[in-house]
């Protein structure tokens, strides 16, 4: 019963057409919906309008949310689910979005600081972050600026709503669920092998392909590896093929061909 009335409401929302100022935004801001042929935008396109009458978006500090707000972030949440089930955000309510960078709060002093001690808590800047059970925060000026530069191998979008998708298990452990048992085993050994290579790497200052920053542990290695699995998919397929390749094999996407393709065809 649950399950005809969700689908009931999203097929209303979808006999309402694209709005073509949708569509604008999407050619103007977000460079990945270049890539997709005719049937995987008229997809997106329908992840992103289901999403939007669904989800709440929050502005913050004085941030108004607009159209272009609402389309491009959607786009990037909804472009990691675009070969996958699309009700996998369907807990997800709300949407935080800042202007500009946010800091964390500093933890608060626990019982046994007294007055003679005095304990420093620096604050840390974010660009964004998600919880298991919601919202997703955003920094705005990220996303926009990633969105339309796909070189720099950083989509606080993609990262964010990576976590989201290995959170839906309960753990943030870097594995999402996946969709065998062999694919948890391969994942398993592959994952492994490139998270303490990262570390490896990282720990001796060594260049890496992957930001250095996955090396924080698997949930962010995960999110990392998904942010260049998008934004630069040729280059890792060559560098890193078999993360490339159980990372296509969980999202059932083939990003460096739909690349190959699109700039062939420039």
């Amino acid at each position: 019963m649950f399950k005809w009335l969700e689908n009931h409401h999203r097929k209303e929302i979808l006999k309402q057409p694209f709005p073509v100022q949708w569509r604008e935004i999407l050619k103007d801001r977000v460079t990945h919906y270049s890539f997709l042929n005719s049937d995987e935008k008229n997809h997106l396109e329908q992840l992103v309008q289901v999403f939007i009458a669904e989800k709440k978006f929050e502005g913050c500090n004085g941030l108004e949310i607009t159209d272009e707000i609402r389309v491009v972030i959607s786009a990037g949440a909804c472009l990691l689910i675009l070969g996958l089930p699309h009700d996998l955000f369907r807990k997800l309510i709300t949407i935080i979005v800042y202007p500009s960078t946010v800091f964390t709060p500093p933890p608060r002093a626990g019982l046994f600081i007294t007055q003679s001690l005095i304990v420093e808590h620096p604050q840390t800047a974010i660009l964004g972050q998600a919880f298991m059970s919601g919202p997703v925060i955003l920094v705005w000026d990220a996303v926009r600026r990633e969105a339309r530069h796909p070189e720099s191998g950083h989509n606080v979008v993609y990262h964010e709503f990576a976590h989201y998708l290995d959170m839906l298990d309960g753990v943030a452990d870097g594995t999402p669920g996946l969709h065998s048992r062999e694919q948890y085993r391969i994942w398993a050994d592959v994952f492994s092998r490139e998270f303490f290579q990262l570390r490896r790497k990282s720990k001796k200052g060594k260049k890496t392909f992957l930001d250095a920053y996955g090396a924080k542990n698997e949930a962010e290695f995960f999110a990392v590896a998904t942010e260049f699995f998008f934004d630069k998919p040729v280059q890792m397929q060559k560098k890193h093929k078999a993360l490339y390749d159980v990372l296509s094999d969980f999202y059932l996407q083939d990003t460096a061909e739909r690349e190959r393709h699109c700039k062939r065809n420039a």
